[in-house]
């Protein structure tokens, strides 16, 4: 899929995708819509079979997230792992069919299942005048905890483009009916000219990017790298890092939305001092819900030595 729209342009015209090779795209999008039309409770339902199902034949992915658990949880039984694994497949099931929710319905409908905990720290941090991070992580919530918050505040987000050009055409269009400002992954220009207005910019720093501008800092344990422009944009811009998750609720339909107090002396002028911290604080948030994480993702895939064998070989 990556190689059959790499090169094609980014485009969020609609008219631009009425060519039959987009019919099936289409027909997927039709669904996300449709099943964003059922009860809550149903959806979850739903999400439990999509979950359940990717479990049994996504292999690769459940071998990234077994290697995951195994490697952050090694308090766990095996049975215990296996157990999470599976628990977390089923919680970002349910997290794909809430995309068609964040997407297609209003999320103000929501907000009578949703709970806020301390906004007052946002506040806070945003009466500095010099703007605000979110330092979000990729929980299973992911965009429709981000739609719910838009409920309570106002906010720009920074996001990568989906692979295809017509989801993301999708994906833009209604982030753009949510947040003040949809920013490309690397538009820091942009970021900088939303701290500059005092705006709330949503950012992510819980993957794996590569070897470029990182240090390896622990999460959960395990060195992991992360990136430093943390730390670059908040000294540049003088702007505060308020840390904030979001997670569904267990057991009943309903979301609960946390914002901590902004991080004080931050940046400390150790990196590696800077993301430790940061990766502290998102290990402290997953352990609120463990199986609501994005355990697929392949988070220790940059070892610190190059030669080092890979934690996802099969191998190892």
């Amino acid at each position: 899929m990556k190689k059959k729209y790499r090169k094609l342009p980014r485009n969020t015209d609609y008219s631009a995708y009425r060519h039959p090779r987009w019919w099936p795209t289409w027909m997927g999008i039709s669904l996300m819509w449709c099943v964003a039309q059922l009860p809550i409770r149903l959806q979850w339902w739903l999400g439990n079979i999509v979950g359940l199902l990717a479990w049994k034949l996504a292999r690769s992915r459940r071998h990234i997230a077994e290697v995951n658990i195994r490697l952050c949880f090694p308090e766990l039984t095996k049975a215990q792992q296996h157990a999470l694994v599976r628990r977390a497949f089923i919680a970002n099931g349910i997290g794909l069919l809430e995309l068609g929710v964040a997407w297609f319905r209003d999320p103000a409908k929501l907000t009578g299942i949703t709970r806020v905990h301390g906004l007052e720290h946002l506040e806070q941090a945003l009466s500095h005048g010099k703007g605000v991070l979110l330092l979000g992580g990729h929980y299973s919530t992911l965009d429709l905890g981000g739609s719910l918050v838009t409920e309570y505040i106002k906010a720009d987000v920074m996001q990568r483009d989906h692979n295809n050009p017509l989801m993301n055409a999708v994906m833009t269009r209604a982030r753009e009916r949510r947040y003040g400002t949809v920013l490309g992954a690397r538009d820091l220009r942009g970021l900088f000219r939303s701290l500059k207005k005092n705006h709330t910019v949503w950012y992510a720093t819980d993957q794996d990017y590569g070897r470029k501008d990182i240090v390896f800092a622990p999460f959960f344990g395990v060195d992991a790298g992360t990136i430093t422009a943390t730390s670059r944009i908040a000294e540049r811009s003088g702007c505060m890092v308020v840390p904030f998750s979001h997670f569904r609720r267990q057991g009943r339909p309903g979301y609960d939305i946390y914002f901590h107090p902004a991080l004080e002396n931050f940046p400390g002028g150790d990196d590696l001092q800077d993301a430790t911290r940061i990766n502290g604080i998102i290990e402290r948030e997953i352990r609120r819900a463990p199986d609501q994480y994005l355990w697929m993702h392949r988070r220790f895939k940059t070892r610190p030595d190059p030669e080092d064998p890979g934690f996802y070989d099969h191998s190892t």
